[in-house]
């Protein structure tokens, strides 16, 4: 079946409102609990439960437990933590899934459920579509789009529930932050220090308030935190990797020397120069890319990065003898590609920077780490380090749709999107996507001749407007 509720990152959608309800995750908790099952040993299994600092959380972290130990499995909850520590964990706790509750970049009134197998890696289409099959199975029909249910049987089938005591429990673990933090520090080159410099973090009032300007601090670093006081309801709030403003004017106001944003989960990263300027995720990952290869530690001579990754690092990594392979949008299908070819480098231009060196996922804050061991090995400001290649012209627009309308379906939009590839013809190129996390459509394009760019994109953004 395809999958309903999974979209490019876990289920995500409005707290409180289908299928982010409190109904919808216990049933989902559950569906996870019996595809995961108890060992050939009979021994209960065990799930990790992370969250971000959306008020919400609290609602859909007690949802899930009641789900996850309904079917038996226990439940170990890490309270406020990176989504790359949901990994980290998952794996080295020997729990057999493990739960990020966050909608990552997203406003507050939004959430989202990843979900994590064993090995700490997302898990894989096939999982998600037999647990959707299952919940799917389970529901007694009463989930509609208010979310309601029918019925003294709640919203899943009790002849599948294991007896009274065999019910999973639940329990709280206080260090799971403290755990992350000397994990990420390990990351750092070995007799490294960042004693001299000056760092603006700006932690989107998210799940790294706390872990990371203490591993910044830790490490040497004189720490200028922004975005570190979470009340529930301000994650990514004018902070973070999708609005660096503020921390620009940090870095310029205290004359720091970098700036790291991270977003509300904290596995994506923007870098700002000392003088504010920002550098996305391909320059990130091209600097590192270019640096792994010199000391022999690129493995397959290859970055892996998406559709959206810009031509300017294509370009800038076949002038070095290296590969770029792109796939899907999403650090799921990075992931999956670096897995099968055995590469170690990945990401995508939005700031998940992917390095299965270090963490299962794109991990902001180790990436961070990464550029700081680059200013610390060279010597040379971070504006020198931060600019590896000139992008190609590339421009990105977000068109809202509405959810009863299919507009790259339409014929008129299919016409406009041919016509304006074949203009660009080799110059550049067009990509136009649904995203899988929320009702837009991005229209993506890229040309050197940035007029002819301009009139192709708004063509088709004005096709796309007309038909959603």
């Amino acid at each position: 079946m395809s999958r309903k509720y999974f979209g490019t990152d876990g289920v995500r959608g409005r707290a409180n409102a289908f299928p982010m309800t409190a109904g919808f995750a216990l049933s989902l908790g559950a569906a996870v609990g019996r595809y995961f099952g108890t060992d050939e040993t009979g021994r209960p299994r065990s799930v990790v439960i992370g969250k971000d600092t959306r008020l919400s959380g609290y609602m859909l972290e007690t949802a899930l437990t009641a789900g996850f130990t309904s079917t038996g499995m226990d439940v170990i909850l890490l309270g406020p933590v990176p989504t790359p520590a949901v990994g980290l964990l998952t794996h080295s706790m020997r729990a057999d899934v493990g739960v990020m509750i966050s909608a990552s970049h997203n406003p507050a009134h939004d959430n989202g459920l990843k979900f994590f197998g064993p090995d700490g890696f997302k898990l894989s289409d096939a999982a998600e579509a037999a647990i959707e099959a299952d919940l799917e199975a389970q529901l007694h029909g009463p989930f509609c789009e208010s979310g309601s249910s029918q019925g003294d049987e709640g919203d899943f089938d009790r002849a599948a529930m294991p007896p009274a005591e065999a019910i999973g429990r639940a329990r709280r673990i206080e260090n799971a932050a403290g755990r992350y933090i000397e994990f990420a520090k390990t990351s750092f080159p070995r007799g490294r220090r960042l004693d001299g410099l000056k760092v603006v973090i700006d932690c989107a009032n998210g799940a790294a308030y706390a872990a990371a300007p203490q591993v910044l601090w830790e490490l040497g670093a004189e720490v200028i935190p922004v975005g570190v006081a979470p009340d529930g309801t301000n994650i990514n709030a004018g902070c973070g990797s999708t609005d660096t403003k503020l921390a620009a004017r940090r870095v310029r106001e205290t004359g720091a020397d970098l700036g790291i944003c991270l977003d509300g989960d904290a596995d994506r990263v923007m870098i700002l120069d000392e003088t504010g300027a920002v550098a996305d995720g391909d320059q990130l990952m091209g600097l590192l890319a270019d640096r792994w290869a010199q000391a022999g530690q690129l493995r397959g001579g290859a970055l892996v990065a998406t559709v959206m990754s810009n031509l300017g690092l294509e370009r800038f990594l076949a002038g070095r003898g290296l590969a770029l392979h792109r796939t899907p949008v999403g650090d799921r299908h990075v992931v999956a590609a670096m897995r099968r070819g055995g590469f170690n480098l990945g990401g995508e231009q939005s700031g998940h920077i992917v390095m299965t060196d270090y963490a299962t996922t794109g991990d902001g804050l180790i990436a961070g780490l990464q550029f700081l061991a680059a200013m610390v090995e060279t010597g040379q400001p971070a504006s020198a380090l931060a600019r590896v290649f000139t992008p190609c012209p590339q421009r990105l627009h977000n068109v809202r749709f509405r959810s009863d309308r299919l507009p790259l379906e339409e014929p008129s939009v299919r016409e406009v999107i041919a016509a304006g590839q074949t203009r660009l013809g080799g110059k550049g190129r067009l990509l136009i996507r649904k995203s899988g996390t929320e009702p837009l459509i991005r229209v993506m394009g890229e040309c050197e001749d940035e007029h002819l760019l301009e009139a192709t994109i708004a063509d088709v953004v004005a096709a796309v407007q007309a038909a959603g």
